[in-house]
This record gives structure tokens, sequence and C-alpha cells, in this order.
């Protein structure tokens, strides 16, 4: 139970960091994508995704083509990532891949 309260923690923290306008020192560029994806600058957050080759980053990268509507191209990324293609809400994915990049 801690460790569920501890990830709800974080990724509170994580969405107020949103909503300041600063994102965190010490994000992963995966997590920094992701935080620029949240703030809408769909853009810069693609440049970060696009530049980080981890898994997690073509994760997030995935996750942008998807928010773009480009389900195909999204379908490359998220075989790349290793990750299933999800159908659930944008919102849900958001918050399902920074829980797990924290």
């Amino acid at each position: 139970m801690t460790e569920i309260s501890s990830d709800t923690s974080k990724l509170n923290a994580f969405r107020q960091s949103v909503e300041s306008g600063k994102p965190p020192g010490d994000l992963s560029p995966a997590l920094h994508a992701l935080w620029h994806a949240a703030k809408g600058d769909w853009e810069r957050a693609h440049e970060l995704a696009q530049s980080d080759p981890s898994q997690d980053g073509s994760w997030v990268h995935a996750y942008l083509h998807r928010v773009e509507g480009d389900l195909g191209n999204a379908g490359y990324w998220y075989r790349l990532a290793g990750r299933d293609q999800p159908d659930g809400s944008l919102d849900d994915e958001w918050a399902h891949i920074a829980k797990a990049l924290m």
C-alpha cells in the first residue's frame, strides 16, 4: 500500500509541476517529453521523445502519435517500445506512462 501511495504522490507532484509551468530538474528525456505533452506543447514533446533512443522514449513517442491521431505511426513506436497499443483514454495512458517512468 505504501508503494501505491508513493506512486500517487509522485504523480501528483509531477502534475503540479505541469500546472506551475516549470519542469522538475531531474526528469529523464522521456518524462521531460511527457511533461511538455501535458503542457500542450506537442512539438517540443515530440522533439524530446524523438531524440531519446530508449524504449521509454519510444513509448512516449508512440503516445504522442496517438495524441496526434496517427495510429499507424503510433503502432510502429509501440512495437519499438515493446508495448501494446492501448485503447483507453489518452489521459489514462499519460498517467500510466508517467507512473511507470518515475
